[in-house]
């Protein structure tokens, strides 16, 4: 039976149909489900989390792991069909759940067809931790996935382009179409392999802050975005202005003109040590 086939007999057998409010595009392209499987196997973590598991289009893969498999669902039906199979389900949104509180024991990795409306959000959310959490396999809409990887100085590049590029070495895995799902979305995909970075010195909230104000109004100049974050008046200013000049940049210059290792150095100069 097709991997099409298999999600519409469960759809009716539930009798239930996809929330597109919870983003539930189900993969169906047995290509592209054995393209991620085999990534995810080869990341050779000790437990893996599924977010938004659906109905199973990854899960089973997963399970054939034979490794401690943990699904987060918000959907109750669904959550209900996973745990009748024996497996531990979370039914919890995924941003707004404590992730601190996964009592992981070994390096993980999170393998997931996210819904499109939660995916910058959760990126953001678990570069933060929990520090187990050492790699995922990540669904995004396609533009979303170019903004994460977009370089400095490109349109596309911003917040979520340094939050993860700063946290992550991230590669792309392959791109999948509207016809690879039930129901099609109407966007194109992209899968992204994420494996964490060890980041020492920052605060990663503070740091999160920073970067947010420095992009806050992409006309201005950084200097000026900055000014008044967290007494950054002054001494702070003028060391920030040095920084700048240090690095070949003009005090005039933009937020986007700096590299996610120029975010990083900047924010040490001022507030670490």
């Amino acid at each position: 039976m097709s991997q099409s086939a298999k999600i519409k007999a469960r759809l009716a057998e539930m009798g239930v149909s996809p929330k597109r409010s919870l983003g539930q595009n189900f993969l169906v392209s047995e290509w592209a489900i054995n393209k991620i499987i085999s990534s995810a196997h080869q990341l050779g973590a000790d437990e893996y989390i599924e977010v938004g598991p659906g109905l199973g289009s990854l899960t089973e893969g997963l399970m054939g792991f034979q490794k401690p498999l943990t699904l987060i669902e918000l959907d109750r039906e669904f959550s209900q069909y996973w745990r009748e199979q024996g497996l531990k389900v979370i039914e919890e949104d995924a941003l707004s759940f404590s992730w601190g509180q996964l009592p992981l024991h070994g390096p993980t990795a999170l393998v997931s067809n996210l819904p499109y409306q939660i995916s910058s959000s959760l990126v953001i959310k678990l570069s933060e931790g929990p520090p187990q959490l050492q790699h995922m396999v990540l669904m995004f809409q396609k533009e979303v996935a170019q903004r994460i990887m977009s370089p400095a100085k490109s349109k596309a590049y911003g917040l979520l382009s340094v939050i993860a590029q700063t946290y992550w070495q991230i590669e792309q895995l392959l791109d999948v179409g509207p016809k690879d799902f039930l129901p099609p979305p109407k966007v194109a995909s992209r899968v992204l392999v994420f494996h964490r970075k060890p980041v020492e010195e920052i605060h990663y909230n503070q740091f999160l802050s920073f970067v947010k104000a420095s992009f806050s109004q992409r006309r201005k100049f950084l200097l000026k975005n900055i000014k008044g974050f967290q007494g950054m008046v002054g001494d702070l200013r003028l060391q920030a202005e040095e920084f700048l000049l240090s690095r070949g940049l003009s005090p005039q210059v933009r937020a986007e003109a700096l590299s996610p290792s120029d975010f990083v150095a900047l924010y040490k100069h001022l507030f670490v040590g």
